[in-house]
Parts: structure tokens; sequence; C-alpha cells
């Protein structure tokens, strides 16, 4: 699995901020808050928005502070202490105080199946993530889908899943110039079919490859 782009960090970074807010309109989506994409800039704008409940701005807004956190951060470490923090701004004001950034310690159910997942473990979310991240084998595309879909299985949090797994994975894109991992409006439904696919199988490939071939977003700049 070859990196799809080999981009500078700053070049993905541009290409990062010109599209943020369709970014941040998909993911919103991809867990089920129902924004247009005009809400989406208008709420990213710093505008009001009639129609919408409180938690949707509110969402769309720590969406905007978690990837302004990324993309500004060059030395974050890959480690599970910036899983727990991007949580804290993806999940503020949306969950309790005392889960944020924390490991849920409640079962939670998982829509479309009867599969739940165990309760995290510190200790081994930190050992699958060191695993992970150490495959000179692997490009950092490949190592940067497999951690994304491995966090959304693990259920970690309470809440934001799939948007903390996607940030963190695309820390690791934006810093080796690989890209963007977003999943587009029409993709979604397929997205979710195979994500329950591989809940319940644990094997990723088949969701990996097709992650790969879809939903990564860049330009060749060095070619134009």
């Amino acid at each position: 699995m070859q990196d799809k782009y080999n981009l500078t960090r700053e070049q993905n970074i541009f290409i990062a901020k010109r599209n943020i807010v369709d970014y941040i309109w998909k993911s919103a989506n991809l867990e089920g808050i129902g924004v247009t994409y005009p809400e989406t800039q208008a709420i990213y704008d710093g505008g009001v928005v009639n129609g919408l409940t409180v938690d949707k701005i509110i969402a769309i807004n720590n969406l905007k502070y978690a990837w302004q956190f990324i993309l500004e951060n060059e030395d974050i470490e890959y480690d599970y202490n910036a899983l727990c923090h991007i949580h804290k701004l993806v999940a503020d004001k949306l969950v309790l105080d005392q889960e944020l950034g924390r490991i849920r310690t409640t079962p939670v159910n998982i829509g479309g199946t009867k599969w739940k997942p165990q309760f995290p473990i510190e200790s081994q979310i930190k050992e699958e993530l060191k695993n992970l991240l150490n495959q000179p084998e692997k490009t950092k595309t490949e190592i940067a889908i497999e951690i994304m879909l491995s966090v959304m299985r693990r259920q970690m949090f309470i809440d934001g899943n799939k948007r903390v797994a996607m940030l963190f994975a695309n820390k690791i894109m934006l810093d080796n110039g690989c890209g963007i991992i977003t999943i587009a409006q029409d993709d979604q439904e397929t997205f979710y079919e195979k994500l329950i696919k591989y809940y319940e199988s644990g094997n990723m490939q088949d969701l990996k490859e097709w992650i790969y071939d879809h939903c990564i977003d860049g330009i060749d700049l060095n070619n134009n």
C-alpha cells in the first residue's frame, strides 16, 4: 500500500486549510450530526445559524478547534495522551466533564450490530499504538488507516470515537505529507456497512483497502 501523495507538511497543510470546512462537514455527518455545508461554513466563520440545536453548533466548533490543533502542532507525539487531548477538544461541552479525555467506564451499544466492544484498557491501547506505529515495512498512509480503524473499534470514549480516530490519523497523514483521510457523503453508507463487518470480525483488511481506494484526498503539487 503505497503513499498516494508525497507532499511536504506545508503543502499538505495548505490543502487541508483550503478544504477545512468540507472535511468538518463530512466528519460531522459521519457521526450523525446533521448539518448542511452552508451551515457548517457559517458556524466555522462565527456566524449565527438559526434552526440548529446548540449541540450541533458546539460539535462543529469543536471540530474546528481540533483541526486547528493538529494543523498547528507539528511536534505532538502519536500517543495515548494525544488521543485523549483530541477527545477533550472534540467532546467539550457535549459529554460530562469527568468523561472528557478519559477512557469510558460504561458499556456502549453500536448501531446496526449486536457486537459490543470490550471495556478499553489504557495499557492495551498504549501497546497497540506502539505496535502499529512500529511497522517499518508499511507506509505512513497504511499505518494511519490501521490506527484510525483500531481506535474506532476500541471505542475508547463515551462519544466521538470516529471523529477522534480520524483526526489522530490525519495528524499522521499531515505530518508525513500523505494527504487527508475524508469520507464523502455518497460513500458513508458503504463505509458503515464495511465498518460493521470489521467490528464484528476484527478483520480490517477489506475496509482498509476501501478507504485507501476511495477516501484519501490530496493534490500532487510537485507535478504541477
